[in-house]
């Protein structure tokens, strides 16, 4: 197998796949980002990328038995507490080869290289002590993000502000982050809404607002989404956002 030591060399591996251009997590002088690697080995292409998105994960791309040959070197590499993931087509080959993977379920990666134009007023990017004051929406309503205010890998929140129940004046009731975002791919994490807000509109515009602002400085804006959550996948496809079906594995012992 021969080993991707530069951004470019991934990206051009990459052919436009853009789970592998973020999993590289490319820098400004040409490095892949702190602890990544990558490797190609006929039509396999596999970047390990330790603690983006909250696990150590490999992007891989190819067909099932160069994906598995690949995979087992690597594995044997950087071991076991890597979890591949990418098209739910290569993944299911993939286990087919090395049946000690299992199967995690599968998700969608929707990205685009758009502006979505969907932005709207009174949505921008939080002050610190605004985020301090999310993250008890993110204890009551989604406790499981991997993405939360003073978690590592969050760049910054933006929010779209609306009166609370009982409250005066207007806060954030909609964010997004921009998270584990590099060269040619900027990420989209920790989406929530109010409850009481819900059905406004709030999170089409925080998710446009930060689309917007990923396309123009990273030339693409992608995100990943549980395949059942139909309601966020529609606010997305609205935005312009393309999904494709990925899926994920992981070893017995991890």
């Amino acid at each position: 197998m021969e080993e991707l030591a530069r951004y470019s060399d991934v990206e051009q591996a990459a052919v436009g796949d853009g789970h592998l251009v973020w999993a590289a997590q490319g820098r400004a002088d040409d490095r892949l980002g702190p602890g990544v690697r990558a490797w190609r080995h006929g039509t396999a292409v596999i970047v390990a990328s330790p603690d983006i998105s909250r696990r150590d994960r490999l992007a891989v791309r190819g067909d099932g038995a160069d994906v598995a040959v690949l995979v087992r070197r690597v594995l044997d590499e950087v071991g076991p507490s890597y979890r591949p993931f990418g098209e739910a087509s290569s993944l299911d080959a993939l286990a087919g080869h090395l049946p000690g993977l299992v199967p995690v379920p599968g998700f969608f990666w929707m990205d685009t290289t758009s502006e979505s134009g969907a932005a709207a007023p009174g949505v921008g990017w939080l002050e610190v002590g605004e985020e301090r004051d999310v993250a008890a929406m993110f204890d009551d309503f989604y406790p499981d993000s991997h993405a939360q205010p003073g978690r590592g890998g969050v760049r910054r929140w933006a929010g779209a502000a609306a009166q609370a129940p009982g409250e005066a004046g207007s806060q954030p009731m909609a964010v997004a982050a921009d998270a584990w975002s590099a060269a040619g791919c900027g990420f989209i994490a920790g989406v929530l809404t109010h409850p009481a807000a819900r059905g406004r509109g709030l999170g089409r515009a925080v998710c446009g607002f930060v689309v917007d602002h990923l396309v123009r400085h990273h030339g693409r804006a992608a995100l990943m989404v549980e395949a059942g959550n139909l309601p966020a996948v529609a606010t997305y496809e609205r935005l312009g956002m393309k999904k494709r079906l990925f899926a994920a594995a992981r070893t017995g012992s991890h």
